[in-house]
């Protein structure tokens, strides 16, 4: 895959999935615009990377991010949406801060950098976007209404984007992971654990390298008749 002379955005580029995919479009070739809250692991050593402090949630924000990118790489042909967080909690006790935090972050964040980012990728007739959605959006998950609703809703917003700019080129893809290996995961009760393990065929979790593959290869000219799609990384734990 050949990402030379491409400028890709990484929301929640700073850590996990994020910084996977981060560095994966690097390593083919691309330039990197990562937009993190959290700038404490960044290297902004990286060549042909730079990094931009924002909570993706604020709509003004990220109008002003996306302005500053054009002006330091010129120009925008990829963007993937990964900027995400969960508030667990079942529906009789979720506060309402729980619900709004994950709501604003994970779908409200797609939505902005989406909106910023289309009329670029509209205007030059091409480019890729990818957002990433979770197989608990497809399927819900107990205990977390909030963070399944916003990655059902991510599903519609692809699906959505994927049929307004198709005309234009722009390829819109999602990719919902099943659980994969991560800090996160790290804190998950050992019971929680086995059970999501028991529910994968090939008996094994995935890490943030598989997910990077695939987005690089929806983020490359080898996916160009793809689009609209959303595409399970569980190792068989949703079929």
């Amino acid at each position: 895959m050949d990402l030379n002379g491409k400028v890709a955005i990484v929301t929640g580029g700073n850590n996990g999935i994020g910084l996977a995919i981060a560095s994966k479009l690097l390593n083919y070739g691309a330039s990197v615009a990562v937009v993190d809250l959290n700038d404490d692991a960044f290297d902004k050593g990286i060549k042909n990377c730079k990094f931009y402090k924002a909570d993706v949630s604020d709509f003004n924000k990220a109008n002003e991010i996306v302005e500053n990118i054009i002006n330091d790489f010129s120009a925008v042909d990829i963007l993937v949406n990964n900027a995400g967080i969960n508030r667990d909690g079942v529906i009789w006790k979720m506060s309402e801060e729980q619900w709004d935090s994950v709501l604003d972050v994970n779908l409200k964040g797609c939505f902005n950098y989406s909106r910023m980012v289309s009329p670029l990728l509209k205007a030059q007739a091409g480019g890729k976007i990818v957002n990433i959605s979770s197989i608990n959006g497809m399927r819900g998950k107990f205990g977390q209404a909030n963070y399944s609703a916003s990655k059902a809703g991510i599903i519609a917003l692809t699906k959505t984007m994927a049929k307004e700019l198709g005309r234009y080129g722009v390829n819109v893809n999602a990719v919902a992971p099943g659980l994969i290996e991560s800090e996160m995961t790290k804190k998950l009760p050992k019971d929680a654990l086995s059970l999501a393990l028991a529910e994968t065929a090939l008996n094994k979790f995935g890490n943030a390298e598989d997910v990077a593959n695939l987005v690089a290869f929806l983020c490359s000219d080898l996916s160009a008749h793809i689009t609209g799609e959303v595409i399970k990384i569980d190792g068989g734990q949703y079929i």
